[in-house]
């Protein structure tokens, strides 16, 4: 009886040539992510916090809240009129002791809600400043004047202030002209030395040691602490992605270096008379 050839299994086939130099691409794009997250992860994740936010805006009540950064005894915040309208009452109820509202940008722009905002945020008994965006090229005097025509400041507000950190400008030097005519031309009107606010790394490319004067109010995020000597600052905006009830979705959070009555003493006293700028 004739046997019946065995059948040998297909011989299999050998690893496509393409597919170890990808696996290795793969493991080194894993590697570099790794490193990439471990160096920037504060950034990375706060960008991840900023689009989730954007994402659930729609279901936000207004009655969120962010944790107060543990340290400090005085909290603010700064607003316009991007976070809409605010319940100020109920944010005044949540220990923000110090608001600076957006009043005024550039030469002709004025903050569409700063005179709701002003007087609320005054009923609500929160200490109140304004301050202005300086647009970097256009002339310092116009946009001076077009603050102290729109803020009535008056004894007990706290100090005007400039916020610098546009960085579309053809020449520093001219940049730091008009920056120094705005502060000494709204210094002469309201009577009092305003402060300068700008975040960490414009300041310290483009106005440390020209400004040295002036309170400063640094921007410094995803820090545990301003890389600023304390000496050199008096409010600290430690995060621009902040819940407070009161207000529906993010707001800037700020501390003042100090005590509650070394904020009212920043207050604009009783006996200076403002004046016009010329």
């Amino acid at each position: 009886m004739l046997k019946k050839p065995t059948k040998r299994a297909a011989p299999r086939p050998a690893p496509a040539a393409w597919r170890r130099p990808l696996g290795l691409l793969a493991l080194l794009l894993v590697l570099v992510l790794l490193l990439g997250y471990g160096r920037y992860r504060r950034q990375i994740n706060r960008y991840a916090r900023r689009a989730y936010a954007t994402f659930t805006l729609g279901h936000l009540t207004g009655r969120e809240k962010t944790p107060l950064l543990a340290g400090y005894s005085v909290h603010g915040i700064d607003v316009s009129a991007y976070q809409g309208r605010i319940d100020w009452p109920l944010v005044a109820s949540h220990r923000v002791r110090f608001a600076f509202i957006k009043a005024t940008e550039g030469v002709t722009l004025r903050d569409a809600r700063f005179s709701a905002n002003w007087r609320a945020a005054r009923k609500a008994g929160v200490y109140c400043g304004a301050y202005h965006y300086f647009q970097p090229n256009y002339d310092g005097t116009q946009q001076a004047n077009l603050f102290a025509r729109t803020v009535p400041l008056a004894a007990g507000d706290l100090p005007p202030v400039l916020d610098v950190e546009a960085p579309q400008f053809h020449d520093v030097a001219v940049m730091r002209r008009n920056v120094a005519t705005w502060l000494r031309l709204v210094e002469r009107h309201y009577g009092v030395r305003p402060i300068l606010y700008s975040n960490y790394s414009f300041y310290k490319r483009y106005l440390a040691g020209h400004f040295d004067e002036y309170p400063l109010w640094l921007a410094h995020y995803e820090v545990d602490s301003p890389q600023l000597p304390r000496e050199k600052w008096i409010i600290w905006q430690h995060s621009d992605e902040a819940y407070v009830p009161g207000i529906r979705g993010t707001v800037d959070f700020n501390v003042f270096q100090g005590n509650f009555e070394n904020l009212l003493a920043l207050r604009i006293p009783a006996s200076k008379p403002a004046r016009r700028p010329e």
